[in-house]
């Protein structure tokens, strides 16, 4: 379904796209597809929190409604199935969020998105895959001028959207359902690849360290430990500095030795922000995804969020590589007590850190350790880093077929045609995001929020 798929006869050339696209598309301005919202949630009438993740609007568990109470509530913007909402904030400074998603249930969500519904000629499957694209193609990035951080109606309401007849937007939604869900099943089945592939090396670690003759030390006696803090976001005077801040998904890199975010010398002291030095090891402690529970070893000096733990391990008694490798053979009891016994505590604790036992081998017997792993583990590094690259290449294939698709370089009508209707109840899976993130971050940056 995705080969030689036509181009439209006649096109046009589009001023917002500074493409051609099909000419007997309608272009109007947003006012005349869009509606903002303004419904309140004045008298509580509604209590199902959503939020605004990877892409998808989800219902926010109640353990996560961290910091309010049911009158704060009233503030929030209502929501129904069909409305569209876009994050707005912080333009300038986070051009990697998926910031537009798709509404399945009546709820509210806070006024700091701006919600949207579609009306007119617009269906509103067909204007939250344009939305999207706009996302993800940086060109919301340009609307707006000057030194402004923040999107709003009046930027919307002016921008340029394309309208293709109402029988062209369902063939459109219809294909996309489809082009989805067949990419979800390919990067699905290459993450339980991966999955597969770290659980092997976890298990080779364990066999190297279970059932050793080596000591059984607690971590609270072995180094230094703490975690840190968010910065407000919306204090420019925090960010931007000279401090590498990092947040949960560097576990995922075994080692970190760079950053894309930094903070200044006023949120270290303000926001009292760790310094945590180089050969030091993090830990992630919270989030529902893989990374709660996994290490990495940190080269530079750097401070971090709330939801990573560091370990500074005492010069002389351990490595931080090593310290890494028994972190990583400990990972599944690490999973079991951040899940308190089978409960719903879902993190892990300084305390809980501190209680847990690592072996402790001389520090030759240390270094032996890792370069054995190191050696072993070669083939499985490298078969996991293609495997990533390749996943990366789907979502980049995703997000170019979308942005043709939906912008009319590629005619799919004819293949929409012999393809089913997708049941609502279906489409909740097949409508996915136009990208797949696989860590916390996105999530724990909305807790910030």
């Amino acid at each position: 379904m995705f080969r030689d798929l036509p181009r439209y006869p006649e096109i046009t050339v589009s001023q917002f796209w500074d493409a051609k696209v099909p000419s007997h598309w309608e272009v109007h301005p947003g006012l005349a597809v869009l509606k903002e919202n303004r419904r309140k949630n004045v008298g509580l009438v509604e209590s199902l929190v959503l939020s605004l993740s990877f892409g998808r609007v989800v219902v926010k568990p109640v353990e996560k409604q961290r910091g309010l109470v049911p009158d704060s509530y009233e503030s929030y913007q209502i929501l129904d199935p069909g409305d569209i909402i876009i994050r707005p904030t912080d333009l300038q400074n986070d051009q990697t969020s998926i910031r537009v998603g798709h509404v399945k249930d009546r709820g509210i969500i806070t006024s700091a998105y701006v919600g949207l519904r579609a009306r007119g000629s617009w269906s509103d499957a067909y204007a939250y895959h344009y939305l999207a694209v706009v996302d993800s193609s940086k060109r919301i990035y340009g609307m707006g001028s000057g030194l402004r951080q923040q999107l709003g109606w009046p930027d919307l309401k002016r921008m340029l959207c394309l309208v293709p007849p109402p029988e062209e937007q369902a063939a459109i939604v219809k294909y996309l359902a489809h082009a989805n869900a067949r990419i979800d099943k390919a990067i699905a089945a290459k993450r339980r690849l991966i999955a597969l592939l770290e659980e092997q090396q976890r298990v080779r670690v364990r066999s190297l360290l279970t059932g050793s003759v080596w000591p059984l030390w607690p971590l609270g006696r072995l180094g230094r430990m703490g975690n840190g803090s968010t910065p407000s976001r919306s204090n420019p005077a925090y960010w931007d500095g000279d401090t590498p801040w990092l947040n949960s998904s560097v576990v995922n890199l075994g080692v970190v030795d760079s950053a894309d975010q930094f903070v200044t010398a006023a949120a270290l002291t303000e926001c009292h922000l760790p310094i945590v030095e180089p050969e030091s090891v993090l830990v992630g402690i919270t989030g529902q995804g893989k990374t709660r529970g996994m290490s990495a070893v940190l080269r530079i000096r750097a401070t971090i969020n709330q939801h990573l733990a560091f370990i500074t391990p005492r010069a002389g008694r351990m490595r931080a590589d090593f310290l890494h490798l028994a972190l990583t053979a400990g990972y599944d009891e690490l999973r079991r007590i951040s899940d308190g016994n089978g409960g719903t505590k879902g993190a892990l604790t300084i305390a809980d850190l501190k209680a847990f036992k690592v072996p402790l081998p001389t520090l030759d017997e240390q270094r032996r350790l890792v370069m054995d792993v190191s050696e072993s583990a070669a083939e499985t590094v490298l078969a996991v880093e293609k495997t990533r690259r390749e996943i990366a290449l789907l979502q980049e294939f995703r997000t170019r077929l979308v942005a043709d698709v939906v912008t009319g370089q590629l005619d799919v009508r004819a293949i929409a045609a012999t393809l089913r209707d997708v049941p609502e109840c279906e489409s909740r899976d097949l409508d996915d995001s136009i990208h797949t993130v696989e860590s916390d971050t996105r999530e724990e940056e909305l807790a910030d929020e």
